[in-house]
């Protein structure tokens, strides 16, 4: 029996459904998570979380020593529009240098995408920040989706996915898929640490960006399987 023979189950790879898979759990979580966003009155869920970060009858005092504090505004740079610009504009270059022009192409229009998504998808919700603890970094708009939490998310897990797709060594693709998501993770949490975000405007932000990239992977591998091979 032929591949083109096999039954359609049997013929997609397993790393193909469980990115359409992703994709399609993370359209579900943002959805679920916009019905919660929409309501007037602050969810449990969010305060009893909001709330486990700051010490016990002082909203405005988060947990820990002062390092602690100041390692989470640190590690919220990460998803600041300057840092991510500033990855992007590094790996494009690198790409370019070493030949990979198309990679390069498709890299920069899948992060501008997402950008450009995380920006219409914030304009969808008028949710105010958190007020029920003092806010310990500077915010100047909307609380839903959190925008570092997804453009963290469209970056880091569409450069470690595409990146990943490039590379050849099984244990290189590990660790960049590693790394982009523990940076996605350290992120959103210390935007729900410094206050400024609900944790569900955090979920909604890595829901989101996550399909995004996932989305970007199914493109790549789909356009890398046809004989133009783009990515080369």
């Amino acid at each position: 029996m032929t591949r083109s023979t096999l039954p359609i189950w049997r013929r997609i790879e397993f790393t193909v459904l469980l990115a359409a898979l992703t994709v399609g759990g993370g359209i579900w979580g943002f959805v679920e998570l916009l019905e919660v966003a929409r309501d007037k009155t602050a969810h449990s869920f969010d305060t009893r979380i909001l709330l486990a970060f700051r010490t016990p009858g002082d909203p405005s005092d988060p947990i820990g020593p002062g390092w602690v504090e100041e390692a989470m505004r640190d590690l919220t740079a990460l998803g600041s529009t300057a840092i991510l610009l500033f990855i992007v504009v590094t790996v494009l270059l690198y790409l370019l240098l070493d030949g990979k022009r198309r990679a390069a192409l498709f890299i920069l229009l899948a992060v501008a995408g997402g950008q450009v998504l995380s920006s219409f998808l914030k304009l969808g919700v008028e949710r105010p920040r958190p007020d029920l603890v003092s806010h310990m970094a500077e915010v100047y708009t909307l609380s839903f989706p959190s925008g570092h939490a997804m453009l963290s998310a469209v970056t880091y897990l569409t450069l470690g996915s595409l990146m990943a797709h490039i590379l050849q060594r099984r244990t290189l693709k590990i660790y960049v898929l590693s790394v982009a998501v523990i940076a996605t993770l350290l992120v959103g949490i210390s935007r729900v640490y410094l206050g400024v975000h609900w944790p569900t405007d955090v979920l909604a932000g890595w829901c989101a960006g996550t399909a995004w990239a996932m989305l970007c992977w199914l493109i790549a591998h789909g356009l890398q399987s046809s004989r133009a091979r783009p990515l080369d």
